[in-house]
């Protein structure tokens, strides 16, 4: 009797805890967009408080949803690169490249036909996002046919793709491109910028692919546990391959919003963005070692560095000290992220093994004495 008795109350219990603990997982991810959101609120306040006058005044909030974009959209290429445990060195150049490619096809159709070139706008839109893909591409066969590590390999075709850029271009700043995408690029809607709209419909179909599509989760099983998902029937190939020419096809469309933005194409634009996409990446709460991200966390981080950034503007600080300020919160993050983790750690290390044990055991073993 006492055994049945026993059964019957540790059944409710074990379901308690199993639903207590599908609530702090939830409330974890809640924690990671819920601490971005915090500071991205506490960093407005501040310079809205230190220099009201300039940081308020509505172009400089403006310049803010025009500029966030096109970092923004090469955060959340290098979040799905990082999402498998790698990483893309390489989406800068691609986007440059992109942009490059852009403006000379316009240049070179212009010169026999302007209104010709004028009326391409969406396919040489579309030009700079294959011109991304086909990047893509290379890094994903480099990683995940080859086996380079995705570090050394993005290295490689950043440099390879620099050289096109200047050789292509003499190094020279290139100036064409359709008057109807420069005209979008300044455009709003209700005084929200187009280019900011755009970012956001990236963000939320790159969140519904990692979160709800097939692809999605095996990118994420990937850079949690490559042996699991080997053992899982999973194809790492296939799975790095899609997920580098994804995040080349986003450079190539960061490249779109370059040229949109900045009527102009260089192989040098954007030299500080590479160390800038990787710090807010991890500040929105990607895991650098692989197998989690948040879409949600990164589109604030973004917005938190363009106001840190437009807010060093206001205060009249130079770039050098913005550049310091990337490296300190790179480097507070992943100490943080460490420190939480190690103490995450410890307590189940010191567990006792029948801790381990899962919740319907207790149950199992006592039908077998009874038996």
């Amino acid at each position: 009797m006492t055994s049945k008795t026993d059964d019957r109350t540790a059944t409710p219990m074990e379901g308690i805890d199993d639903r207590y603990q599908s609530l702090l997982r939830r409330v974890h991810v809640d924690r990671t967009t819920g601490r971005m959101l915090l500071l991205t609120v506490l960093t407005f306040g501040l310079f809205a408080a230190l220099n009201p006058r300039v940081f308020l005044n509505p172009l400089n909030l403006q310049n803010i949803a025009v500029a966030a974009p096109e970092i923004g959209v090469l955060a959340i290429a290098m979040m799905l690169a990082m999402l498998t445990g790698g990483i893309d060195l390489s989406l800068v150049a691609i986007a440059n490249l992109s942009a490059i490619t852009i403006s000379m096809t316009y240049t070179a159709v212009a010169k026999d036909d302007p209104g010709l070139a004028e009326s391409l706008m969406p396919l040489l839109a579309l030009e700079g996002v294959l011109v991304g893909v086909a990047a893509g591409a290379v890094n994903g066969l480099l990683v995940s046919r080859v086996g380079i590590t995705p570090i050394l390999a993005t290295l490689g075709t950043m440099q390879v793709f620099n050289g096109i850029a200047v050789a292509w271009t003499g190094g020279s700043t290139l100036y064409g491109l359709p008057q109807s995408l420069a005209d979008l690029g300044m455009s709003t809607v209700g005084g929200v910028p187009v280019l900011f709209l755009v970012f956001l419909l990236v963000a939320v179909a790159t969140g519904l692919f990692v979160a709800r599509t097939p692809a999605g989760l095996r990118a994420q099983l990937q850079g949690a546990n490559p042996v699991a998902a080997k053992f899982s029937g999973i194809e790492s190939s296939s799975v790095l391959m899609r997920t580098y020419t994804v995040a080349g096809a986003l450079g190539g469309l960061a490249g779109v919003l370059f040229i949109a933005r900045n009527p102009t194409a260089s192989a040098d634009y954007g030299a500080s963005y590479v160390l800038l996409v990787i710090v807010i990446a991890v500040l929105g709460g990607t895991n650098p070692a692989g197998g989690f991200a948040t879409v949600a966390g990164v589109v604030l981080a973004t917005l938190t560095l363009q106001v840190l950034a437009s807010g060093f503007t206001a205060m009249r600080l130079s770039a050098y000290e913005y550049a310091i300020a990337q490296g300190v919160i790179l480097i507070v993050v992943m100490v943080t992220d460490q420190v939480r983790w190690r103490r995450r750690r410890g307590p189940r290390r010191s567990a006792p093994s029948d801790a381990a044990v899962p919740p319907n055991s207790h149950q199992t073993l006592n039908s077998g004495r009874q038996s």
